[in-house]
Formats: C-alpha cells, structure tokens, sequence
C-alpha cells in the first residue's frame, strides 16, 4: 500500500521539479510559447493561395466607353487593380518583363465595333507566369470577370444571342472572348517556381545552421582559447573560420544550378556569373546570420532554438514558395528586409526571363545591403566573444 504512494510522490516530486526549471528558464518559456503562435500567424497569412490586388496593365487600343467599361469591370473586382496604361502590347511586355504589373490585358482597336455589330471580339490576357500558382489562379479570375461581364450584357439586352432578333428589339451586341497567354512559362511548370525558391531557402537555411553550429561546438569544446593563445589575428581568425564554409557553400551553389537545369529542366536565359554573384552575396548572409546566432548563444540547444525562432519566419516572409501577391498588404514590405527574397527574384527573372543588372538592380542592391549588415554585426560579435 506505501510502495505505490511512494511512487507517486516521487513522479509528482520530480514533476514539479521540471516545472519550475521551466519557470525559472525565461528563455526556453519565451521560445515555447512565443514562436509557435507568430509562426501560426506568419504562416496562415503568407502561405495563403489566394491572389489577389494583381496589378493589371492595360494597352486599349479602342479607346471607347465600351473599352473603359471593360477595364472597369476587371479593376472593380479585388483581383485586380489598375497598374497603369500602356502604348503599346511591347511596352506591356516590358512591364511584365520587369515586374511593375503582374498581369495585362490588350483591348483591340475593332472591339466597340465588333460588340456594336453583334460579333465576338477577342480580347487578349497577358500573364506572368513565372510563377504556375499565380498564373493558373489569374487566368480563372479573369474567366470569371469576363463570364460575369457577358452575362450582364445578356441581362441588360446589350448581347447578341445566336438567334435572330427582331428588328424592334434592343441593339445587337457581340460577345467578348478571351485568349491567354503565359509568359516565361507557357507549360505552367509549378516546379520551377518552387524549385528555384528552395534554392536560396537552402542557401540561407545551411550556410547559417552549418556556421552556427560549428562555432557552438568549438566554443564548446574550448578550442577558441587555443586559437587566442596563437599569434593569429583577430581577423586572421575571422577569415579562417568564413573561409572552409564558403567554399564548400559555394560548391552547392554549382551542383543546385545543375540540379535546376538536369533534373527540373529549368531553363537558363540568364547570366551564370551574375546568378552566381548573387549566390556569394546569399552565403554570406547565411554565414553571418549563423555567427550571430552562435554569439548570442551559450549552447548548442539554445542556438537550435534561436534558428528556429529566425528560420521559419525567413521562409514563409520570402515568396519562395508561396506568392507575394497572397500576403496582405502590412505583410510584404517585411519582403524587403529578406535576403531569401531578393535572392529567389535574382534567379527566377535571370533564368526564366533572361534579365540583367539593368532590371534586377534594387535586389542586388537590397541583397548587398542587408549582406554588409550582417557581416559587421558578426565580425562585431565575434571580436566580442574573443576579447
């Protein structure tokens, strides 16, 4: 009768115990509770597939109330909003090319005639489809706009029908029909917009949780009061540390690239320099993420819990795999602090689109930026450690 009540007391004893380590422990009670609820919230926000607010360019070469009602129809709805007028469908092009709108739509010059005249009329839908998700989700709004469209042409005796109508009845009308076209990505291959998204998660994701546990385990290990007792610099030490990380980080970048070309068959119209330029920039910052990370932890486990915390918000925050255009809008300017993201942009418009510096210039420049940061903050961190 004792034994089992002895038992108990000892697993409640010890119960209790763990509890108030736990207690005491504010970190590991902040790292319990607060990344899983802002994880669950960054990721039922960024993560979502619904598109909407699509920037929609517009070349309307028919320049009529007929023309203008049918932009307004397509803007009206929250799929789409106006990103601009455009000359012509080359200049239309070029916006697309460039991301300044995601989507456009070309009115032809005859379209008020033909819906006078009872005709259909074509009217064309330009989609970037760089990414599959995107575009497919587009191309069903834009269907749905235009079936709603005719059938309140039908409602309103404004459409034609195929039967003959008599001559007192209400003016003849034709019917819009939409032709669709994806750019940089007419198959709609979904792979490559994840596959070239996972590679700068790899990029930022290996390089920070390699170099943070590497400089952990030393420290750990108590080799770092070896190297202050060699005639090493401070920097010297810097440099031997990035160094092997860097190559060998450097060497995935190359067998990434090959794996994008043979086994996903993404096409490559950009510059091999130039996506490896960004590469470089990408571990650094991963690199230096890692080094800070490593500095402001005193175990291994609390750095895997610091990686945890920064990690995932990086992934879901970047557009790698899910569309930007799905965050809300107090969401993505966060986009422009993330390494993952200018990074991803590099690659897809380098390879799919075949796009240069000229274009691609302010997420190098964001990219540098926010790699310089990183790297003084490591430096500066880890000069503090040593000293």
């Amino acid at each position: 009768m004792l034994r089992p009540a002895r038992l108990t007391q000892r697993i409640r004893a010890l119960i209790g115990k763990e509890f108030n380590h736990i207690r005491r422990d504010r970190r590991l009670v902040i790292s319990l509770i607060g990344p899983p609820v802002l994880q669950l919230t960054l990721f039922g926000f960024a993560l979502s597939a619904t598109v909407s607010n699509l920037r929609l360019g517009v070349v309307d070469e028919s320049r009529t109330p007929e023309s203008r009602e049918l932009v307004a129809t397509l803007t009206e709805s929250r799929s789409f909003r106006l990103g601009g007028y455009y000359a012509t469908a080359e200049q239309l092009g070029r916006a697309i090319s460039q991301a300044r709108v995601d989507a456009g739509v070309v009115i032809p010059y005859r379209y008020a005639r033909d819906i006078q005249r009872g005709s259909s009329t074509t009217v064309q839908f330009l989609l970037n489809a760089t990414n599959a998700n995107t575009a497919t989700i587009g191309q069903a709004y834009v269907e749905g706009v235009i079936q709603t469209y005719n059938d309140n042409l039908r409602q309103t005796s404004l459409q034609a029908s195929s039967q003959d109508t008599p001559p007192s009845g209400p003016p003849v009308r034709g019917r819009v029909r939409l032709l669709s076209a994806f750019l940089y990505n007419p198959g709609l291959v979904d792979s490559w917009f994840i596959a070239t998204g996972v590679f700068g998660l790899l990029l930022i994701l290996n390089s920070s949780l390699i170099a943070s546990a590497a400089m952990v385990k030393e420290r750990e290990a108590g080799t770092i009061e070896q190297l202050l007792m060699s005639p090493a610099s401070t920097a010297e030490i810097i440099i031997a540390k990035i160094a092997p990380l860097f190559v060998l980080l450097c060497m995935m970048v190359l067998l990434a690239l090959g794996v994008l070309k043979v086994v996903f068959q993404v096409p490559f119209h950009g510059s091999l320099p130039f996506v490896l330029s960004g590469g470089v920039l990408c571990i650094l910052s991963g690199i230096s993420l890692g080094t800070v990370i490593a500095t402001v932890s005193k175990s291994a486990q609390q750095a895997q819990l610091t990686a945890f915390f920064i990690n995932p918000p990086l992934s879901s925050l970047s557009g790698a795999l899910s569309p930007i255009e799905a965050m809300p809008p107090w969401l993505r300017p966060l986009t422009l602090v993330n390494p993952i993201h200018h990074f991803a942009t590099i690659v897809r418009s380098s390879m799919l689109k075949g796009s240069g510096f000229a274009v691609l210039w302010p997420n190098v420049l964001g990219l540098l930026i926010f790699t310089l940061a990183l790297v003084s903050l490591s430096i500066w961190r880890f000069r503090k450690q040593l000293s």
